[in-house]
């Protein structure tokens, strides 16, 4: 845990975090029912969800843990599983869009079903929860939309993946303008490779090109991710992106993306020499 990341005193209120049974996404959700507020989490997977929900529950909070199972790509049982979690602890002060999947390959070997599969549940699955959570947001709330660093530049081995997280900082760019007359604050997170379960089983595919580009900003602890996260949007900050690499690729990618497409050019031409 990074040393400067104090709890804060408890915040009322109500969370929902989609992907929230794992990953970056669990570890939001624990540290926003840290804070006092109930957590509702979404996820696919019931077993998943209820390993998760006992872990939240487990730790001392005046809010409650409410976990539905629920595809953020499916509109129709997304709303149910939102308007359940309302019903239980009233409309949401915060809102995080963390559901995600990632399938490394080199675009010649992606499938359409690939790049749509992708696209479903980092895009779509995002759009669906700003969709329906925008308009029941308490003022003053939060939208945070996880994103990724392949969400600054095109990084090889990602024309899906990146291109779906490209697409959520679309989003998060025009709903940080429209929501603003609501005094909802939008938040788009760029974390770098981060040690989920997500991370071991992309690595086992990655290409060798996107390894070695990748391991430049080594590995994070979910928990670290995610206090920064919460503190970043706490604070209202558009960009959340932990690591300095990551912080200069966010301030400056127009300006060094020639760049790093070249570097990205050599290793893979490295690769494919065997060297």
């Amino acid at each position: 845990m990074l040393a400067d990341m104090k709890t804060p005193p408890a915040e009322p209120g109500h969370a929902i975090v989609t992907g929230g049974s794992s990953g970056i996404g669990f570890a939001i959700a624990l540290a926003l029912r840290e804070r006092g507020l109930s957590v509702t989490i979404i996820a696919r997977d019931q077993a998943r969800l209820d390993g998760a929900k006992q872990r939240l529950s487990a730790q001392p909070s005046p809010g409650g843990v409410a976990a539905f199972s629920a595809d953020v790509g499916d509109e129709a049982a997304l709303r149910q599983a939102i308007e359940a979690s309302i019903a239980a602890f009233g409309l949401p002060s915060w809102a995080v869009s963390s559901a995600g999947i990632v399938t490394p390959a080199e675009f010649l070997d992606t499938s359409i079903a690939d790049h749509l599969a992708q696209l479903g549940t980092n895009y779509i699955g995002s759009l669906h929860l700003a969709h329906i959570v925008a308009p029941k947001l308490s003022e003053g709330g939060h939208l945070v939309f996880v994103a990724s660093g392949a969400a600054i530049l095109g990084i090889y081995g990602y024309s899906a993946y990146g291109a779906s997280k490209f697409a959520v900082r679309g989003l998060a760019e025009v709903l940080r303008v429209e929501l603003a007359a609501r005094k909802i604050a939008v938040t788009l997170a760029l974390p770098p490779d981060t040690d989920t379960a997500m991370l071991a089983a992309e690595e086992k595919i990655r290409p060798e090109a996107t390894r070695r580009i990748s391991k430049g900003a080594g590995i994070w602890k979910p928990d670290d991710v995610a206090r920064m996260i919460v503190r970043g949007a706490s604070a209202r900050r558009f960009i959340v992106a932990p690591g300095w690499q990551l912080k200069v690729l966010a301030a400056i990618h127009s300006l060094i993306a020639p760049a790093f497409r070249l570097y990205q050019q050599r290793v893979a031409d490295a690769v494919s020499r065997g060297r």
